[in-house]
């Protein structure tokens, strides 16, 4: 079946970043393999199977697609132009002001990638709300994973995972918590084509990867937990500053090495060299259990028997 087409104008903008950003660009085309249902009275469409909407450098793809839209100010009547070919001209009377997601729900760029079984873009604040299972969003810079809720909110640059949420950077160090928030630098404009005729000379680190923004520090509340190769750091609440790799817990903090356990009320993590360190606050101390190694080797159970001691003889009594 031939896929069909909807054309919904917005406000013009300009797309920059490859950040998931649905709030810039053109005209929303959305495709649909199962067909349209447009609710005139509600100010509604709804694309069914295999549903596709594209914005600029941002792609939704869904089993069910539900566009919001609404008359522009100082405009006609709400009348979207729809047909079963792209070449329908737009009214340019409609605003999307939501888009919703169901089912299989892919929200990408060329750098960007989120991945859940519900979203809803609020196109007016540029925030992009995700629930269900398995959710994730993969960047350049970072995996944050949540039970409960996923928020990506474009324009502040910044990820929200709420309920047992990890964020793993790209250079492996992983963080966990009830909530975790992480923020990203704006995106690299070198990176993007400029549309001055003399545009400035490019920075000698300029990477299209980081169109998507880098990522600065992460925030953690609520059973916030990091992880170097020898130790594990727990505690109330936590920050992670990606440029120095440091991680600072404050908060009932717990360190533990294998058996043995450090309780404090801070401790700073180098996430680069391993080295933790704790502390106290003022007036009191630092307490633990350390459990030493075991001097003494064990033998195996097929070892020899002892040379200076004769077999098959028994110490006298």
């Amino acid at each position: 079946m031939r896929p069909l087409l909807l054309v919904l104008l917005l406000a013009p903008a300009t797309a920059t970043a490859q950040a998931i950003d649905f709030s810039k660009g053109g005209p929303v085309e959305v495709t649909s393999s199962d067909g349209m249902e447009w609710r005139q009275n509600e100010q509604l469409v709804i694309a069914r199977g295999s549903a596709r909407a594209v914005r600029g450098d941002v792609t939704v793809t869904a089993d069910r697609l539900t566009a919001r839209y609404r008359r522009k100010a100082g405009s006609g009547a709400a009348t979207p132009a729809a047909s079963t070919g792209p070449g329908t001209a737009d009214t340019g009377n409609n605003e999307i002001y939501q888009l919703e997601a169901d089912g299989h729900v892919h929200i990408f760029t060329a750098t960007d990638l989120a991945v859940g079984d519900h979203a809803i873009y609020d196109i007016d604040q540029a925030v992009l709300l995700m629930t269900g299972s398995d959710m994730k969003l993969t960047t350049p810079q970072q995996v944050l994973t949540a039970r409960d809720t996923m928020e990506y909110w474009s324009q502040k640059h910044m990820a929200v995972g709420r309920g047992l949420a990890t964020v793993t950077t790209a250079d492996g160090r992983r963080l966990a918590g009830d909530t975790l928030v992480g923020y990203t630098t704006p995106p690299d404009t070198a990176a993007t084509p400029a549309a001055s005729p003399a545009p400035p000379p490019a920075r000698p680190n300029a990477d299209p990867l980081m169109s998507s923004g880098k990522l600065q520090r992460v925030e953690g509340f609520g059973n916030v937990e990091v992880r170097t190769a020898t130790e594990t750091i727990r505690g109330a609440r936590g920050v992670y500053v990606a440029d120095t790799g440091i991680a600072r817990l404050a908060g009932d903090v717990h360190i533990t090495r294998g058996s043995s356990q450090l309780n404090g009320d801070e401790a700073l993590v180098n996430m680069r060299t391993g080295i933790s360190t704790l502390s106290r606050d003022p007036g009191k101390r630092v307490q633990g259990l350390v459990v030493p190694n075991d001097a003494t080797p064990t033998p195996a159970p097929n070892a020899a028997p002892d040379a200076k001691k004769p077999a098959g003889k028994t110490a006298p009594r």
